[in-house]
């Protein structure tokens, strides 16, 4: 169907977009919820993440448009989080207790899987002694990750 403007009959999409109405284009959709800036504030930063969240959870429904987003925002909140929640380096402790947690093992576990005593596992946890190249390198095989991991800083 067309409509009567001044140069004569239009399509009504065209009139719709005269009057001010902006046609839907999803990536412009996502950018005026929550625009592709340095983010500044906590309330900036509260946006981005729910905004982020939202989009990872579409997973492979995401579109490319939606993916390209998602990582230009990763960028401004990746920025904001270095300055606002620095994050310190952990020990070669430290990693490892993350490490046994978050592989749901045990001390012994440790030990039995790198060849080292429980009282060295345990020492080692308690701060009581310092990790070893011999141990970075049995914890390092055992967990395969890099031994750099447990070097302290």
């Amino acid at each position: 169907m067309a409509t009567r403007s001044r140069k004569g009959l239009e399509p009504r999409a065209t009139a719709k977009r005269r009057r001010g109405a902006r046609p839907s284009d999803p990536y412009l959709d996502l950018v005026r919820e929550c625009p592709l800036r340095v983010i500044r504030a906590e309330e900036e930063y509260d946006q981005a993440i729910a905004t982020l969240n939202r989009l990872s959870d579409r997973g492979r429904r995401r579109t490319h448009d939606e993916t390209e987003y998602l990582l230009a925002l990763a960028v401004f909140v990746e920025k904001y989080e270095e300055e606002h929640y620095p994050v310190q380096p952990a020990s070669g402790a430290e990693m490892l207790q993350y490490l046994i947690e978050t592989h749901f093992l045990t001390q012994r576990d440790v030990a039995a899987g790198t060849g080292m005593a429980d009282s060295t596992i345990s020492e080692i946890l308690a701060g009581k002694r310092k990790l070893g190249v011999k141990h970075i390198q049995a914890l390092a095989r055992f967990f395969k990750v890099k031994a750099s991991v447990f070097l302290d800083e």
